[in-house]
């Protein structure tokens, strides 16, 4: 068996995987085994029945949910079905994992905090959120350690990429057709590249294999396991990251014409849910127990705009 491979006929069941982080997983937990990824028509997180019936068909070893409901202003008049998906489907997962001896990696959010803290937000903080998506994110979380599962929550921030609905390519759309766009100034995190994230799980999942030598991962888990922060190195604000990528743009295309980037406050810009001011994320823990630094996200701006 290779250090990164399952046990021969483990199998990785992957939620999501038409969202940012699943796409990107589906490539990067091949080499680990087989990966089932069904479609949303064949896994429905919002329907207990569907979640229950696809984990017990696949017996997977591992069940890898980055799968979630993310329209953070939409959730504010959708408390219900954000519940559903980001807490009590997660809680079943848990459940129906920890039956079967399975490992749970679940993905959660910096929405967990209020934003108020000065420092970056260490695991051992407190949570305290200020939307119902925030709320509903957090309540996973407990729903996924109240099921007694060997698990691995990874709380990240600002995830973006080259691919699906994100905050970078809206404001790379916008800005060739508008002279000027306003962007929060006061918001402050850093942006984490979808394959970065993916890459890291990859890796985590590898390392549990290979430190597991024969234990059943919950008894591993137990020990490793818990929450982690996974978020890009550095820090930015949403206008700091879209003055950037124009300017990166700009070196690409001198000729092309792009919007000047202008600094508002949260004031300036009122939305449904309410934003964390703060969303920096300590991540040393996940370098104390796996080796694994983030993308700084500068360097992964680079990667992602090279992309497009």
């Amino acid at each position: 068996m290779e250090r990164n491979a399952l046990p021969a006929g483990g199998r990785i069941l992957l939620t999501g995987v038409a969202g940012q982080v699943g796409w990107e997983l589906l490539e990067t937990l091949k080499p680990l085994g087989e990966v089932i990824a069904p479609a949303r028509a064949e896994l429905d997180l919002a329907n207990a029945a569907s979640v229950r019936q696809t984990i017990r068909a696949v017996r997977p070893r591992w069940i890898v949910n980055p799968g979630a409901y993310t329209a953070v202003d939409k959730a504010e008049s959708e408390p219900e079905l954000a519940y559903a998906i980001n807490a009590e489907a997660v809680g079943m997962i848990g459940q129906e994992a920890r039956a079967i001896g399975a490992g749970v990696i679940h993905f959660s959010t910096d929405y967990v905090f209020d934003g108020s803290g000065g420092a970056p937000y260490r695991e051992t903080d407190i949570t305290r959120p200020v939307s119902v998506y925030g709320a509903s994110k957090l309540a996973g979380e407990t729903a996924l350690a109240e099921s007694g599962a060997g698990q691995i929550v990874f709380r990240t921030s600002w995830v973006y990429g080259p691919r699906g609905r994100n905050f970078l390519l809206t404001i790379m759309k916008l800005s060739r057709e508008r002279e000027r766009l306003r962007v929060v100034a006061d918001q402050y995190g850093a942006p984490t590249w979808s394959r970065d994230l993916a890459k890291m799980t990859a890796e985590v999942i590898g390392q549990c294999e290979a430190d597991a030598r024969g234990l059943e991962l919950a008894t591993l888990l137990a020990d490793l396991g818990g929450i982690y922060h996974a978020a890009g190195a550095g820090e930015t604000t949403w206008h700091g990251f879209a003055a950037e990528a124009v300017r990166l743009q700009k070196e690409r295309e001198p000729n092309a014409r792009f919007a000047q980037i202008e600094p508002i406050t949260t004031a300036e810009y009122p939305t449904p849910a309410k934003r964390p001011a703060n969303s920096r994320m300590d991540c040393s823990r996940l370098m104390e127990r796996f080796g694994w630094k983030m993308m700084d996200w500068r360097d992964s701006l680079r990667a992602v705009l090279a992309e497009l």
